[in-house]
């Protein structure tokens, strides 16, 4: 049975009369009953309108605990979909004799060159169906879809140069992006093993530069790390190009960072995001992704002050922005929101470029909320939310 689709019309700007993309809201019903939700929601699509929707279930009443990949897909552009299709190799494994992986944080991806859809994230280590005690190893891993036999690949972990200065090292919620030549930029963070075992996580993130054969995947530099002396440091970065300059949006328990770059592995030092009045975004906690549309580039991301503190980490609606390459901020007058905000968080979205003109944000919504119940997915659904995955359809202005 095809799962319901429900269209919606516009999402008008918030702030001003600033001509905005064309947004349409693509709902997909999930079947939600209580135990567990969907959630990391992502999509890759080929040249000829085959998409690859991946999510995964969370157990609700724990923390962070997911299970094996599942897919919506579609053969005409996101028109129509199928049911959910559980992975067969996406699945937990064993990992040690008390320990088990799988594959989590994860997004498709069509690399052009070889013309393969591939995925990458990292994995989850768990015992007894917990998050594993730290020491943690977290590593990148990654697989090729299959068309022939309709799923993905035997995930595959990607080989480090030293395993004990990348203990944590995974590209969970990455956005990647392929250079002209085939290869890849896979932003990652972590931490050494020395680091994992101190009384206060401080991660790093940087840039793999990645080669791609359309069969293996492997690192060919890494750029040098990024961190701030806050708690948690800097992570979940995602990358984006734009006239040349290389652009870096990074979580950060107490507020969002930007960075820019020349070459795609060094960059600048982060500062906060901000909005082009200085005032400060109101980010925090929660990764941002970049798309790109009329020779413009556009961050989208959550903030505080929306009306929206009942909702996890203020993770919902998902805003949109117009980001400015010179001053590193974004602008307000072009803030829209993308995805609208029902009791349940969008945090964990991910961005699919389809073309030069056109860009969806697809984000599910995960049905766990604020403390000190934060397993009352009741709360959520006060305000509408049913775990439901949203796919906002986003058409540029022609050049």
């Amino acid at each position: 049975m095809k799962n319901k689709i429900l269209m919606m019309g516009v999402i008008m700007p918030l702030l001003s009369a600033f001509a905005a993309p064309e947004i349409t809201l693509q709902q997909i019903k999930t079947g939600f009953k209580g135990e567990f939700c969907y959630v990391h929601a992502r999509a890759g699509m080929t040249p000829d309108g085959k998409v690859i929707l991946t999510a995964q279930p969370l157990f609700l009443k724990g923390s962070d605990v997911f299970y094996g990949l599942e897919m919506l897909k579609s053969n005409d552009g996101g028109k129509s979909w199928s049911s959910f299709q559980k992975s067969k190799t996406m699945v937990r494994q064993k990992y040690d004799a008390k320990r088990e992986y799988v594959i989590s944080d994860s997004s498709p991806f069509y690399h052009k060159k070889s013309g393969r859809l591939i995925i990458t994230g990292h994995s989850a280590v768990y015992r007894k169906n917990r998050i594993a005690p730290p020491p943690r190893p977290r590593q990148t891993m990654w697989s090729i879809f299959d068309f022939a036999s309709g799923d993905w690949e035997k995930p595959r972990l990607l080989e480090m140069p030293d395993k004990e200065q990348y203990f944590s090292c995974g590209a969970g919620s990455a956005q990647i992006l392929e250079l002209p030549d085939g290869d890849l930029l896979i932003p990652v963070y972590g931490m050494s093993l020395d680091e994992s075992k101190a009384p206060k996580v401080c991660m790093s993130s940087r840039i793999l530069k990645c080669s791609f054969d359309g069969k293996e995947l492997k690192v060919k530099e890494i750029g040098s790390p990024l961190s701030i002396n806050v708690r948690r440091g800097l992570y979940e970065p995602s990358i984006a190009e734009h006239n040349g300059k290389y652009f870096l949006a990074l979580r950060n328990d107490k507020m969002g960072y930007i960075a820019v770059s020349d070459d795609g592995l060094n960059y600048s030092e982060p500062i906060p995001l901000s909005f082009d009045d200085g005032k400060l975004s109101g980010n925090y906690n929660t990764q941002m992704h970049w798309i790109k549309g009329g020779n413009k580039l556009y961050l989208v991301y959550t903030r505080r002050g929306a009306g929206n503190d009942h909702v996890f980490r203020h993770r919902a609606p998902l805003f949109m922005a117009e980001f400015d390459p010179g001053k590193l901020c974004i602008i307000r007058s072009t803030e829209v929101i993308a995805v609208p905000e029902r009791g349940a968080r969008l945090g964990n979205f991910g961005c699919l470029q389809v073309s030069d003109n056109e860009a969806w944000i697809v984000a599910a919504e995960w049905m766990q909320t604020t403390a000190p119940n934060p397993t009352d997915y009741t709360q959520c659904m006060k305000y509408g939310s049913d775990n439901s995955i949203w796919i906002a359809k986003i058409r540029f202005k022609e050049k």
